[in-house]
């Protein structure tokens, strides 16, 4: 007689372990396939010189990319960094604020389906669409400039200016993204339970006030979730930027890492500088969201 949990009751738990990776199997598959191939392949290219053609012609380098981006003189750091940062850190600014305002405002009107769809329909958009009708609206005898115009003050070539290229692109990506972050925000208020609002007006509470005390707080893993996942977009959208500028100009005001990656590989051929800056960039969406996530759990709330 077998001892209880002894091997008669363990063949069952192997055979249902054994049938799980089976349903499995396609999954893992394609994960491997698609994503960690790819990863290695990756990495190996980051320690070599490649110019995208013979795989007879990789010839490794160790860490001279990686050193290479950060040398004296190199580009990498200042300015494609820090328009980098400043894309994601206006991105998540600008729609995360104007996502709270946005749904705060749908939670208390009627047909909110209809007002949550038409917000959404820039995310379902194509990035071409939406950099091309945005990109005539910044011409000087666009719609921006002529609002400008009316209000006296005098045409901007926004996309033209250094000092404009970037904020300007900025909003177009905070604009096109909006409608994600108000499904998000718009579901964390519907989960905050009514009794709150119902004591605080009990109490006499002031909007601004129920809103401070009650609503952000309440919401606050909704907006971790939102400035994470908005930050990360910024931190490796380019798309828009092609389409809008070209080539990260003018000069280099709107070049940015996920564009600088694309150009070293597709243009200039260097795949290992490439591939070194992916990696680079990881590191720097690992670390910020770490931070982020930190920051947040020490305001009070685990996430």
């Amino acid at each position: 007689m077998a001892a209880p949990g002894g091997p008669a009751r363990s063949r069952p738990r192997s055979r249902q372990t054994a049938v799980a990776y089976l349903f499995l199997t396609p999954a893992l598959l394609f994960f491997a396939l698609f994503l960690l191939l790819p990863l290695l392949f990756a990495l190996l290219l980051a320690q070599s010189r490649w110019a995208g053609f013979d795989l007879a012609d990789i010839e490794p380098v160790g860490l001279a990319n990686f050193t290479g981006l950060f040398a004296h003189g190199a580009t990498f750091l200042t300015p494609v960094l820090t328009n980098t940062f400043l894309y994601a850190l206006g991105t998540v600014v600008l729609a995360t604020a104007g996502a709270v305002v946005v749904a705060t405002c749908i939670d208390n009107l009627r047909c909110q389906g209809l007002w949550r769809t038409l917000y959404f329909l820039p995310v379902v958009t194509t990035v071409v669409a939406v950099g091309n009708v945005w990109k005539y609206m910044y011409e000087p005898g666009g719609l921006v400039n002529g609002v400008l115009n009316a209000l006296g003050l005098g045409s901007v070539a926004l996309l033209q200016n250094p000092g404009t290229a970037l904020p300007s692109v900025v909003v177009v990506q905070a604009w096109a993204s909006l409608g994600t972050a108000i499904l998000i925000l718009t579901a964390g208020l519907k989960a905050i339970p009514e009794s709150y609002y119902e004591a605080a007006e009990l109490d006499g509470a002031r909007p601004f006030t129920v809103f401070r005390r009650i609503t952000l707080p309440l919401l606050r893993p909704s907006l971790v979730f939102v400035s994470i996942t908005q930050f990360i977009a910024g931190l490796q959208s380019f798309a828009l930027i092609i389409v809008m500028t070209g080539d990260g100009g003018p000069g280099d005001a709107t070049d940015v890492a996920a564009l600088e990656m694309y150009r070293q590989a597709f243009t200039y051929g260097d795949w290992g500088g490439a591939s070194a800056a992916a990696f680079a960039l990881f590191v720097l969406i690992l670390a910020i969201t770490l931070v982020q996530l930190w920051l947040f759990r020490r305001k009070g709330r685990e996430v």
